[in-house]
C-alpha cells in the first residue's frame, strides 16, 4: 500500500507539474499576442486621431503631442509606433482617404437603382458635409496643401484620389469608358472645388450658392 500510495503521489505530482508547465507555456505564448494586440489598438487610435486632425487643422497644424493626447497616449510613446512625424502623416492621409471612399461606397450601395451617382453628389454637396470637415472628404480639406507634402504623403493621397475617380466613373451611365472617365474627372473636380470655395468664404449665402449651383449642374438631366 505504501508503494502504491507513493506511486499515486508521484503521479499526481508529475501531473501537477505537467499542468503547471502547460499553463506557463500557454501564458508565455499568449503574452506576446496580447502585447501585439494592445499595440495595434493604440496604433489604430493614433492614426484615426491624426486622420481627423489633418482634415480639421491641416498638415502643418497637426502636432504629435496633440495627436497623442487625443489618442489617450503619452507623447513619449509616439516613436514606438512611427519613425517620424511624416510617417504618421502618411498613414493619416491614407486613412482619411480610405474612410471617405468607404462612405462613398456605402452611399452608392444604398441608393436606388440608376440614382447612385445623384445620391453621392447630393451627399457630398450637402450642408452636413460642408460643416463636417474633420470627418469629411480629405481632397476638399487638404488638396491645396498637397504640393508641399512629402512624396510618401502625396503618393498615398494620389492613390486614394484615383480610387474615387474610378468609383465615380463606374457610376456614370455610358457605354464608352473614355467618356465615363472624362465625366468622372469633371464631376469630381466640380464637387471638390465647389466644396473648397463654399468653405473658404465667410458669406453663408454665397457658400450655399456654390454648393447648390454645382449640384444643379452635375445632376441636370442630359438632353
Amino acid at each position: 500500500m505504501q508503494f502504491r500510495d507513493g506511486m499515486h503521489r508521484a503521479c499526481c505530482f508529475d501531473a501537477h507539474l505537467t499542468v503547471s508547465y502547460d499553463m506557463m507555456s500557454i501564458m508565455r505564448n499568449k503574452t506576446p499576442n496580447i502585447r501585439a494586440a494592445t499595440k495595434n489598438a493604440s496604433h489604430d487610435r493614433i492614426v484615426s486621431a491624426a486622420a481627423r486632425a489633418i482634415r480639421r487643422s491641416g498638415y502643418a497644424g497637426t502636432g504629435v503631442a496633440d495627436i497623442m493626447k487625443e489618442a489617450g497616449l503619452t507623447h513619449g510613446a509616439f516613436y514606438a509606433h512611427f519613425e517620424s512625424r511624416d510617417a504618421m502623416l502618411t498613414e493619416a492621409a491614407d486613412r482619411a482617404g480610405a474612410e471617405s471612399i468607404a462612405r462613398a461606397r456605402e452611399l452608392v450601395s444604398a441608393a436606388p437603382a440608376n440614382r447612385s451617382l445623384e445620391f453621392l453628389i447630393h451627399s457630398y454637396l450637402s450642408q452636413d458635409h460642408l460643416k463636417d470637415i474633420q470627418y469629411g472628404c480629405p481632397m476638399a480639406a487638404l488638396g491645396s496643401e498637397m504640393p508641399r507634402q512629402s512624396p510618401e504623403v502625396r503618393r498615398v493621397a494620389t492613390a486614394r484620389i484615383k480610387e474615387m475617380i474610378d468609383l465615380v466613373s463606374h457610376e456614370i451611365q455610358t457605354p464608352a469608358p473614355d467618356e465615363a472617365r472624362e465625366q468622372s474627372l469633371v464631376t469630381l473636380a466640380t464637387m471638390v472645388g465647389s466644396l473648397v470655395l463654399a468653405r473658404a468664404v465667410d458669406d453663408p449665402a454665397l457658400s450655399k450658392e456654390f454648393c447648390e449651383a454645382a449640384l444643379s449642374s452635375l445632376t441636370k438631366p442630359s438632353t
